[in-house]
């Protein structure tokens, strides 16, 4: 006596392998009610059970809608019944997203990067004092380590200090005598630890 298995590679691909297989051959079944009273009672059912296997997800706002939507998807939205929602349409799945707005706003450096120029901005709001000096002095020290980031070499503070002044429109003026930056070699000397070179074979 031989036995007829089917695996799962021979199945119809599952429209939301989610649910598994069981739950899909139950839509299917419904989908072939003749009875539209009937038909309707056995969605109700389906409903149900797809709920008990995600219980977590009860509290989610729509969660019943949601299960409506998956139903008429499983379904290739061929069930015939009066859904108790709007459900989803099989052209809404294929709508493509918009696109994402870039920010279109000019880059002074772009090796600083344009949200280091907008902490820049924001420190020039700041009423003068030790909070606004300890800030631009942590500002002062990211520029340093951001241009050396893109720029191998070292970098004289009095660079870093004249390029804060252009970015702040003239309203942060850094010296070397009130702020003392980390030095370039031992910004180089941390990276290169960090980010070791392979070795030639």
């Amino acid at each position: 006596m031989g036995f007829n298995l089917r695996y799962n590679t021979q199945e119809k691909h599952l429209a939301l392998p989610e649910y598994g297989r069981n739950i899909q051959h139950m839509v299917n079944h419904c989908v072939a009610i003749p009875d539209r009273e009937e038909r309707t009672r056995c969605a109700n059912t389906i409903i149900n059970i797809m709920g008990n296997l995600f219980p977590h997800l009860r509290d989610v706002n729509d969660f019943k809608h949601i299960l409506w939507d998956h139903l008429a998807i499983m379904s290739d939205f061929a069930l015939d019944i009066d859904y108790p929602y709007e459900v989803i349409k099989r052209e809404d799945l294929y709508i493509k997203p918009g696109k994402l707005p870039y920010s279109q706003g000019k880059i002074t450096y772009k090796h600083y990067g344009k949200n280091l120029e907008n902490m820049i901005k924001k420190a020039t709001e700041y009423e003068d004092g030790e909070l606004k000096n300890v800030l631009t002095g942590m500002l002062a020290n990211h520029m340093k380590k951001s241009f050396l980031t893109w720029n191998k070499e070292e970098v004289d503070n009095q660079k870093i200090f004249k390029d804060l002044n252009l970015l702040s429109d003239g309203k942060i003026t850094l010296t070397e005598d009130s702020h003392k930056l980390t030095e370039s070699r031992a910004i180089l000397s941390k990276k290169n630890k960090n980010f070791p070179r392979k070795q030639k074979k």
